[in-house]
């Protein structure tokens, strides 16, 4: 079984580790983000209620589902840093996707180029 908190000593530690943290990425941004936080974090969805919905609702969204992916890279890494840089960096690159900024790839490919930084900076020792 892979330890979450390890420090990886090797590239197959180090990738077993980006593997983790690419299986956290597609739990989070498909089954646990679900339709409504999708269309709802675009702060340019118009849904058909849109009179019932609260001003402002999109920021939530996206900021809910952001905290989601912040969760799995703390759970999986150990370290409230990336959870803080996850939260951030997240909540940035959807927002580009959002704003038609980047592409769908794009944006999950900087998802991906996140998580293996993560673990180069774990892996030379640059975060304990």
């Amino acid at each position: 079984m892979l330890d979450l908190t390890q420090n990886p000593q090797t590239l197959t530690e180090g990738l077993k580790l980006f593997f983790a943290l690419i299986i956290g990425h597609a739990l989070a941004d498909y089954p646990l983000q679900g339709e409504y936080l999708a269309l709802h974090k675009n702060r340019n969805y118009v849904p058909a209620n849109s009179s019932q919905e609260p001003s402002g609702l999109w920021i939530h969204c996206l900021l809910a589902h952001s905290l989601i992916h912040a969760g799995f890279v703390w759970l999986i890494t150990g370290r409230s840093i990336f959870a803080v840089a996850e939260l951030i960096l997240h909540v940035l690159l959807d927002g580009a996707k959002c704003e038609h900024k980047t592409s769908f790839h794009t944006d999950q490919i900087l998802h991906a180029v996140c998580k293996a930084t993560y673990v180069i900076l774990i892996t030379i020792g640059w975060v304990l």
